[in-house]
Protein backbone atom coordinates (compact mmCIF):
# COMPACT_ATOMS: atom_id res chain seq x y z
CA UNK A 1 0.00 0.00 0.00
CA UNK A 2 1.35 3.65 -0.74
CA UNK A 3 1.15 5.90 1.51
CA UNK A 4 2.69 9.35 -0.09
CA UNK A 5 3.74 10.04 -3.81
CA UNK A 6 5.97 12.92 -4.56
CA UNK A 7 5.25 14.34 -8.24
CA UNK A 8 7.43 17.18 -9.68
CA UNK A 9 6.15 18.77 -12.70
CA UNK A 10 8.83 19.54 -14.86
CA UNK A 11 8.69 22.46 -16.88
CA UNK A 12 12.06 22.13 -18.76
CA UNK A 13 13.29 25.53 -17.27
CA UNK A 14 15.63 27.09 -14.91
CA UNK A 15 12.61 26.98 -11.61
CA UNK A 16 11.50 23.38 -12.37
CA UNK A 17 15.42 22.31 -12.73
CA UNK A 18 16.23 24.06 -9.32
CA UNK A 19 13.56 22.64 -7.64
CA UNK A 20 14.51 18.59 -8.65
CA UNK A 21 18.16 19.47 -7.43
CA UNK A 22 17.04 21.33 -4.47
CA UNK A 23 14.84 18.19 -3.70
CA UNK A 24 17.69 15.86 -4.09
CA UNK A 25 20.21 18.10 -1.73
CA UNK A 26 17.40 18.51 0.49
CA UNK A 27 16.96 14.31 0.45
CA UNK A 28 13.31 14.86 -0.66
CA UNK A 29 12.15 11.90 -2.56
CA UNK A 30 10.51 12.40 -5.89
CA UNK A 31 8.83 9.20 -7.30
CA UNK A 32 7.81 10.96 -10.55
CA UNK A 33 9.03 14.18 -12.41
CA UNK A 34 6.66 14.52 -15.71
CA UNK A 35 7.07 16.80 -18.23
CA UNK A 36 3.96 18.11 -19.89
CA UNK A 37 4.31 18.36 -23.50
CA UNK A 38 2.79 20.81 -26.10
CA UNK A 39 4.18 19.61 -29.04
CA UNK A 40 5.90 23.28 -29.56
CA UNK A 41 9.14 23.40 -27.41
CA UNK A 42 12.32 24.49 -28.85
CA UNK A 43 14.41 21.52 -30.16
CA UNK A 44 17.12 22.92 -27.14
CA UNK A 45 14.27 22.32 -24.68
CA UNK A 46 13.84 18.43 -25.49
CA UNK A 47 17.72 18.66 -25.67
CA UNK A 48 18.02 19.73 -21.95
CA UNK A 49 15.24 17.01 -21.01
CA UNK A 50 17.09 14.18 -21.89
CA UNK A 51 20.48 15.70 -20.27
CA UNK A 52 18.88 16.45 -16.84
CA UNK A 53 16.92 12.91 -16.90
CA UNK A 54 20.05 11.14 -17.16
CA UNK A 55 21.51 13.11 -14.50
CA UNK A 56 18.69 12.80 -12.03
CA UNK A 57 19.01 8.86 -13.13
CA UNK A 58 22.90 9.13 -12.35
CA UNK A 59 21.45 10.47 -8.58
CA UNK A 60 19.18 7.89 -8.07
CA UNK A 61 16.25 9.83 -8.98
CA UNK A 62 13.39 8.99 -11.43
CA UNK A 63 14.21 9.81 -15.28
CA UNK A 64 11.71 12.38 -16.68
CA UNK A 65 8.75 11.50 -17.68
CA UNK A 66 7.27 12.97 -21.15
CA UNK A 67 3.07 13.03 -21.75
CA UNK A 68 1.36 14.29 -24.29
CA UNK A 69 -2.43 15.16 -24.91
CA UNK A 70 -3.39 12.16 -26.68
CA UNK A 71 -5.31 11.11 -29.08
CA UNK A 72 -5.90 12.89 -32.48
CA UNK A 73 -5.36 15.95 -30.51
CA UNK A 74 -3.02 18.37 -32.42
CA UNK A 75 -0.09 19.87 -30.70
CA UNK A 76 -0.53 23.86 -29.68
CA UNK A 77 0.67 25.28 -32.05
CA UNK A 78 -0.97 23.21 -34.74
CA UNK A 79 -4.20 24.63 -33.33
CA UNK A 80 -3.33 28.02 -33.19
CA UNK A 81 -2.58 28.32 -36.73
CA UNK A 82 -5.62 26.10 -37.38
CA UNK A 83 -7.58 28.49 -35.81
CA UNK A 84 -5.66 32.01 -37.26
CA UNK A 85 -5.03 32.73 -33.38
CA UNK A 86 -2.30 33.22 -30.75
CA UNK A 87 -1.72 31.32 -27.46
CA UNK A 88 -4.22 31.51 -25.12
CA UNK A 89 -1.44 33.59 -23.03
CA UNK A 90 -1.59 36.48 -25.27
CA UNK A 91 -5.21 37.27 -24.42
CA UNK A 92 -4.55 37.00 -20.63
CA UNK A 93 -5.83 32.79 -20.06
CA UNK A 94 -4.63 29.83 -19.02
CA UNK A 95 -6.04 27.44 -21.28
CA UNK A 96 -3.27 26.36 -23.08
CA UNK A 97 -1.42 25.35 -19.82
CA UNK A 98 -4.79 23.41 -18.56
CA UNK A 99 -5.31 21.71 -21.71
CA UNK A 100 -1.71 20.69 -23.00
CA UNK A 101 0.62 20.40 -20.02
CA UNK A 102 -1.89 20.16 -16.68
CA UNK A 103 -4.49 17.75 -18.53
CA UNK A 104 -1.56 15.18 -20.12
CA UNK A 105 -0.12 15.16 -16.70
CA UNK A 106 -3.25 14.42 -14.40
CA UNK A 107 -4.50 11.70 -17.23
CA UNK A 108 -1.25 10.36 -16.82
CA UNK A 109 -1.37 9.97 -13.35
CA UNK A 110 -5.61 8.97 -13.21
CA UNK A 111 -3.98 5.54 -14.96
CA UNK A 112 -1.44 4.99 -13.01
CA UNK A 113 -2.20 2.26 -10.55
CA UNK A 114 -0.22 3.36 -7.34
CA UNK A 115 -1.86 6.85 -7.95
CA UNK A 116 -5.27 5.30 -7.88
CA UNK A 117 -4.67 2.65 -5.07
CA UNK A 118 -3.13 6.47 -2.56
CA UNK A 119 -6.40 8.03 -3.54
CA UNK A 120 -8.90 4.47 -2.99
CA UNK A 121 -6.77 4.99 0.74
CA UNK A 122 -8.10 8.36 1.07
CA UNK A 123 -4.57 9.94 0.43
CA UNK A 124 -3.47 12.43 -1.74
CA UNK A 125 -0.70 12.78 -4.56
CA UNK A 126 1.66 15.67 -3.66
CA UNK A 127 2.29 17.79 -6.43
CA UNK A 128 5.85 20.18 -6.69
CA UNK A 129 5.32 23.10 -8.68
CA UNK A 130 8.46 25.28 -9.84
CA UNK A 131 7.27 28.78 -9.30
CA UNK A 132 9.81 30.80 -7.36
CA UNK A 133 9.79 33.09 -4.76
CA UNK A 134 9.92 35.86 -7.31
CA UNK A 135 6.23 34.93 -8.53
CA UNK A 136 5.17 34.20 -5.61
CA UNK A 137 1.80 35.87 -6.79
CA UNK A 138 1.36 32.82 -8.64
CA UNK A 139 0.71 30.41 -6.08
CA UNK A 140 -2.65 29.53 -5.68
CA UNK A 141 -4.17 27.47 -2.83
CA UNK A 142 -5.45 24.20 -4.87
CA UNK A 143 -7.56 22.20 -3.29
CA UNK A 144 -8.62 18.40 -4.09
CA UNK A 145 -9.91 14.76 -3.61
CA UNK A 146 -6.46 14.04 -5.46
CA UNK A 147 -3.61 16.42 -5.15
CA UNK A 148 -2.00 18.79 -2.52
CA UNK A 149 -0.11 20.64 -4.38
CA UNK A 150 3.28 22.46 -3.17
CA UNK A 151 5.09 25.57 -4.02
CA UNK A 152 8.68 24.66 -2.61
CA UNK A 153 10.92 27.38 -4.26
CA UNK A 154 8.33 30.04 -2.58
CA UNK A 155 9.15 28.33 0.80
CA UNK A 156 12.66 27.98 0.53
CA UNK A 157 12.92 31.93 -0.40
CA UNK A 158 14.77 30.51 -4.00
CA UNK A 159 13.67 33.33 -6.66
CA UNK A 160 15.10 33.38 -10.29
CA UNK A 161 18.70 34.27 -9.13
CA UNK A 162 18.96 31.37 -6.93
CA UNK A 163 17.46 28.69 -9.03
CA UNK A 164 20.43 29.53 -11.62
CA UNK A 165 23.14 29.31 -9.23
CA UNK A 166 21.40 25.96 -7.67
CA UNK A 167 22.17 24.63 -11.42
CA UNK A 168 25.79 26.17 -11.57
CA UNK A 169 26.56 24.94 -7.97
CA UNK A 170 25.67 20.94 -9.49
CA UNK A 171 27.86 22.09 -12.43
CA UNK A 172 25.24 21.90 -15.37
CA UNK A 173 24.26 23.12 -17.96
CA UNK A 174 21.50 26.04 -18.04
CA UNK A 175 18.14 24.75 -19.74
Amino acid sequence: MVEEMNVLTYGGGSNSTALAIECMNRKIPLDLIIFGDTGGEKPETYKYIDYFSKHLESRGYPAIIKVKKGGLMETLEEECLRMNCLPSIAYGFKTCSQKYKIQPVDKYLNNLLLARELWDSGEKIIKFVGFDADEAHRVKDFDSKKYKVEYPLVEWDMGRKECIQAIKDERLMLP
